[in-house]
């Protein structure tokens, strides 16, 4: 856990973009939610997408990844998203079965993966079905946020699939990290 915090660990690049990221959180709600600026908030939330890109570019291509950033980037997304299912919340209903779906698959993940950090000392980063999900949900979250006048059924429709995606993807992630736990424990009883 002490490899985790070092200095090395935290101050890098592509964690500070990270950081940066989590800042841009209440200007999107701000925009959204109490300017109605629907473009401006689109602007700030493709600027948050671009920064995440760059800064995982960054940590590859500069040797820069860390078990921290494999954290603090996944939190960043998830903050994101929390604060676009919530926004929306007000003028979508069906939200609610929304931010319920997102809460309970995060924190499953969220308690596994502490769960693998703890007894095994390492952090897993983000898979494919999960780039997947996090991309859905933001192009839906944007769909939703520049078409206010959408009729509901079709709203309701990308809601659903969203939904979905984000099922199966947290289907896949519930899949890899009780693998990695039945397989630690394997290896550790031999």
């Amino acid at each position: 856990m002490k490899r985790f915090f070092s200095k090395g660990q935290i101050l890098t690049i592509p964690n500070l973009l990270s950081v940066i990221r989590i800042a841009m959180i209440p200007v999107i709600v701000w925009l959204y939610s109490f300017e109605k600026n629907y473009y401006g908030a689109i602007s700030v939330i493709i600027l948050s997408g671009a920064t995440d890109i760059i800064d995982g570019w960054i940590a590859r291509h500069f040797h820069m990844v860390s078990d921290f950033g494999k954290a603090l980037d996944p939190l960043a997304d998830k903050l994101t998203q929390a604060a676009l299912l919530l926004c929306l919340l007000a003028k979508y209903k069906l939200m609610w079965g929304l931010i319920v779906v997102f809460g309970v698959c995060e924190l499953g993940k969220f308690a596994l993966g502490i769960a693998i950090a703890k007894k095994h000392g390492e952090v897993t980063g983000a898979k494919w079905y999960g780039k997947v999900n996090t991309v859905v949900i933001y192009v839906i979250m944007m769909l939703l946020i520049l078409l206010p006048d959408i009729n509901p059924l079709y709203a309701n429709i990308l809601i659903r699939l969203c939904g979905v995606v984000m099922i199966i993807a947290h289907v896949l992630y519930f899949h890899l990290y009780f693998g990695i736990l039945r397989k630690k424990a394997k290896c550790n009883k031999s």
